[in-house]
């Protein structure tokens, strides 16, 4: 998936070490793959690794809102559980760009925030990030297991709605640089 008026990263399945996984080479530019669910919250695993961090990305600026790596889980919200001002612009976004998500954890791959770092993006009211890894992860393959369901009760204070969606990707439009980025072993499970 791309953006429209971005640049596409290269985006495809590599061996790696005798496995198939998804690669992402981002160059001054934002690339995920996705997948549509219809899934109750559970527990989402994945394995992932960076050839580096971003040494401009900035957490929480739109100018610096770029990361080696992501992951979106993304929820559809009814739209009775939504009041009209949120519906509309859900619809007009979705006009814009597609199909944007009524509501997302975004797992990042940050290159300074601490672990367990939380905060809304600077670009959408209803998308959560929450730093996973740093630096000091860079280059190593890395086993990720989230409760996507806590996780959502936590940030958006109510029970999670079904799983839409996951994309994995890597974004360098805002700060121009270049990683590669590998995702493997994603599962969804039953909590």
């Amino acid at each position: 998936m791309a953006l429209p008026r971005r640049r596409a990263a290269e985006v495809g399945l590599v061996d790696e070490a005798g496995s198939t996984v998804l690669r992402v080479r981002a160059q001054d530019a934002f690339g995920t793959a996705a997948i549509t669910l219809d899934r109750d919250a559970g527990v989402v695993s994945w394995r992932w690794k960076v050839d580096r961090v971003l040494d401009a990305a900035r957490l929480g600026t739109k100018e610096g809102d770029d990361f080696a790596a992501r992951v979106y889980v993304s929820f559809e919200i009814p739209p009775e559980d939504m009041t009209l001002a949120e519906r509309t612009r859900l619809e007009f976004a979705r006009l814009l760009y597609g199909d944007v998500p009524a509501a997302a954890i975004c797992y990042v791959w940050d290159n300074r925030a601490a672990r367990g770092t939380s905060l809304w993006s600077p670009w959408a009211e209803r998308v959560r990030i929450v730093v996973l890894r740093n630096a000091g992860d860079a280059g190593k393959w890395v086993d990720e297991r989230r409760d996507v369901g806590a996780d959502f009760r936590e940030a958006f204070g109510r029970a999670a709605p079904r799983m839409s969606g996951i994309a994995a990707g890597s974004d360098t439009d805002q700060t121009h640089e270049t990683v590669t980025t590998w995702f493997g072993d994603f599962r969804v499970d039953a909590k």
